[in-house]
């Protein structure tokens, strides 16, 4: 999702208006109050608590709507066309914005905060700030939990909204609890520290500030690992204090939490190790387990790559850079090649564009690659909420008109659209079938059940499908060397979160396979996955290891 580069007035804003205007002689009419009052931006949420006793990780991934196969290929496409490597006055603008508008138009619940980001950058004229809250209210809407951070950061901001840092707290908090990574390594970050300083805005929980970091951070959000590892590795009281020594176990998990976040894109997490690895600042106490300037030259030629693009992912880290005791493997000196041989591999599939607005006599054309499926959505309403394909149906009638529609293909309309009339065909002359309700169909790969992850292009290697046929159960060991891919059933609450290409891992054969969800207990029993063989194992320089 595009990066909004800015870091995340009271609830009564509205009444005090209202009170000075009475005053003044001035009317404010009362429905536009309720009105102002029921938007998403205006929500009455509790005040952030920095010492809440407790914390529930909720997953995002289970929150969102279900996202359209198509829709989703045009949002990767757009972001693809924003690649860092492209000079920012060489970058088709124009295209961005019809590709997010198009991916959005159809809930693509992060095309819908990208386009409220490029709506604030200027590149969709006269589209702006106000225009940006309505889009992410709409997200809010729909249950994102991003929306809500997002939200908090235009409170802290002042976008579009009166800044107020307390109502920015609030919805992050808010966020957090609904699921959002981002506002859980905020706030974690935020409750980490060793003492209370409210008018500096930090505090210490300890315990909450774990575990938010942890299930951020096992949600693929790699920033997370910078603050998590040092609460793991100098064990501390809930308060805040020292609780005790540093020892070999909690050096041990740090250092595969530094890993895991490099894995998932922090960059800061590189810049510690390399530093480490060549010059640490305490030679009697270091967190590795002893200096390494090769390893050291490799974490900074990852770390200038992930400070140059956040947007990469190097799940297949431990190809060219394990940590001890592990050797390194052979590396040529090309920095190009050691990015690339880490980054997790996607299989090639053609490019998808936006087809043309859609015609009262080709509603049912669907493109060759996608299926249909039903979704939740539906309305009784007269228009289409937003666009996509949409079937009408009809609860209250009979039998026969039921059976009817049944027949009639789901037919693609923009949002606001109006649905087409339908007439009962047993009735000769009746007037149009009143009281249908329309459902939502999104379109799916009609190779969905497919072991075929996918990523915005340039941040995963592409490869051609291999038919390599290997997988294996997670409780067994991994068979062969190479790059493995695990994979939930289709329909599982968390496959979403979990059929990513940056969930990867490089095995060598005869390792256990992973439990693919650091920093927090996994929304999955383990046995549930499999893994499966992407890439026959190569190391760096290209020579065969299996």
């Amino acid at each position: 999702m595009k990066k909004l580069h800015l870091r995340k007035l009271t609830y009564g804003v509205l009444a005090v208006v209202a009170a000075i205007c009475f005053f003044m002689g001035f009317k404010v009419p009362y429905t536009h109050y309720k009105a102002e009052q029921a938007l998403p931006r205006n929500e009455q949420l509790p005040l952030f608590n920095p010492h809440r006793p407790a914390f529930t990780c909720e997953i995002e991934a289970t929150k969102v709507p279900p996202i359209d196969a198509q829709a989703d290929a045009w949002f990767r496409e757009a972001r693809a066309l924003e690649d860092p490597d492209t000079w920012e006055e060489d970058r088709d603008y124009k295209k961005i914005v019809q590709l997010t508008r198009a991916a959005a138009e159809r809930r693509h619940w992060k095309a819908m905060l990208n386009l409220a980001s490029l709506y604030l950058e200027e590149r969709d004229p006269p589209h702006g700030p106000d225009d940006a809250v309505a889009l992410v209210e709409e997200a809010m809407r729909l249950g994102i939990p991003a929306a809500y951070d997002r939200m908090g950061t235009y409170y802290m901001e002042g976008i579009g909204v009166p800044a107020g840092a307390s109502l920015a707290f609030a919805f992050w908090q808010k966020a957090a609890e609904m699921g959002s990574p981002q506002a859980m390594a905020y706030l974690g970050d935020k409750i980490s520290a060793t003492w209370d300083s409210p008018k500096d805005g930090f505090w210490a929980n300890i315990p909450v500030a774990t575990k938010m970091l942890g299930c951020a951070l096992g949600q693929g959000y790699g920033p997370a690992a910078s603050t998590l590892y040092y609460l793991q590795a100098w064990p501390r009281s809930p308060n805040g204090s020292r609780s005790g020594p540093r020892t070999a176990a909690t050096k041990a998990l740090a250092l595969q939490t530094l890993q895991q976040g490099i894995r998932l894109g922090c960059a800061n997490c590189a810049r510690f190790l390399l530093v480490e690895f060549e010059q640490p600042d305490d030679l009697a106490d270091m967190l590795v387990p002893h200096l390494d300037k090769a390893r050291s030259e490799r974490y900074r030629v990852l770390y200038d790559a992930l400070h140059w693009n956040p947007d990469l992912r190097l799940p297949n880290l431990d190809k060219i850079l394990p940590l001890p005791p592990a050797q390194l493997p052979q590396w040529n000196g090309d920095k190009k090649a050691l990015i690339e041989a880490a980054k997790g591999v996607t299989l090639k599939r053609g490019q998808a564009e936006p087809g043309p607005a859609p015609q009262a006599n080709g509603r049912a054309q669907v493109e060759a690659a996608y299926d249909l499926h039903p979704c939740d959505d539906t309305t009784a309403e007269g228009t289409a909420p937003c666009a996509g394909y949409w079937a009408p149906t009809a609860p209250g009638g009979s039998a026969q008109l039921r059976k009817h529609l049944a027949t009639l293909p789901p037919g693609l309309y923009r949002p606001g659209e109006p649905f087409d009339s339908l007439y009962d065909p047993a009735v000769t002359g009746a007037a149009p079938i009143a009281g249908l309700v329309w459902r939502c169909f999104i379109t799916v790969h009609r190779d969905h059940s497919a072991v075929a992850p996918v990523a915005v292009a340039g941040i995963a290697r592409e490869i051609l499908p291999a038919e390599l046929g290997l997988s294996c159960a997670a409780d067994m060991p991994c068979p062969a060397t190479g790059v493995w891919q695990p994979w939930l059933p289709s329909g599982h609450p968390a496959s979403a979160a979990l059929n990513q290409p940056w969930r990867q891992a490089w095995m060598t054969a005869g390792q256990r396979f992973p439990i693919p969800w650091h920093g927090a207990e996994p929304p999955f029993d383990p046995i549930e996955l499999t893994w499966h063989l992407m890439e026959a194992g190569k190391t760096s320089n290209g020579s065969q290891t299996a």
